[in-house]
């Protein structure tokens, strides 16, 4: 059984016991994760998303944090200026290791939803942000403005 998901803007089709790289995702090494966005699940049957199949899931074990390799972006400017420049850049990515292809009951599995590391920082500062008491007036201002009342 395969099945056909979306992640990190890319689409990925994968099987049971399969190795993939994919764009950083809020997981730790060693933590089951499941992929809720499913794109097409086949075997012996062929079930189409219209975007996504209803109840399909995939689940993989993270194995590692990495980085990609580099990409090297060279610039030189012509004539007079003399000048180059090369900047590098090493995208961070994910090691996953598929463990099972659910073509239905994924609302059940209980194992935690594939998140990248935007949206769990986005999810960590919404909770965070907590109701600010107001500060207690300055005693002198206070003083003044009870002065000034009477």
């Amino acid at each position: 059984m395969f099945a056909v998901l979306k992640t990190g803007g890319k689409q990925y089709k994968v099987q049971a016991g399969d190795v993939l790289r994919v764009e950083k995702l809020a997981a730790n090494a060693g933590d089951k994760i499941q992929f809720n966005e499913i794109l097409m699940v086949g075997g012996e049957s062929v079930t189409l998303g219209a975007p996504l199949v209803s109840g399909a899931a995939v689940q993989a074990e993270v194995i590692a944090q990495i980085k990609g390799e580099k990409t090297i972006h060279y610039v030189k400017r012509r004539r007079k200026h003399s000048s180059q420049r090369t900047k590098g850049h090493r995208q961070q990515l994910t090691l996953l290791r598929v463990t099972d292809v659910l073509a239905s009951g994924a609302e059940t599995s209980g194992v935690a939803a594939a998140t990248g590391t935007a949206d769990a920082r986005r999810a960590a500062h919404n909770a965070a942000a907590a109701p600010v008491a107001e500060a207690p007036a300055k005693p002198k201002r206070a003083a003044k403005a009870a002065a000034a009342k009477e």
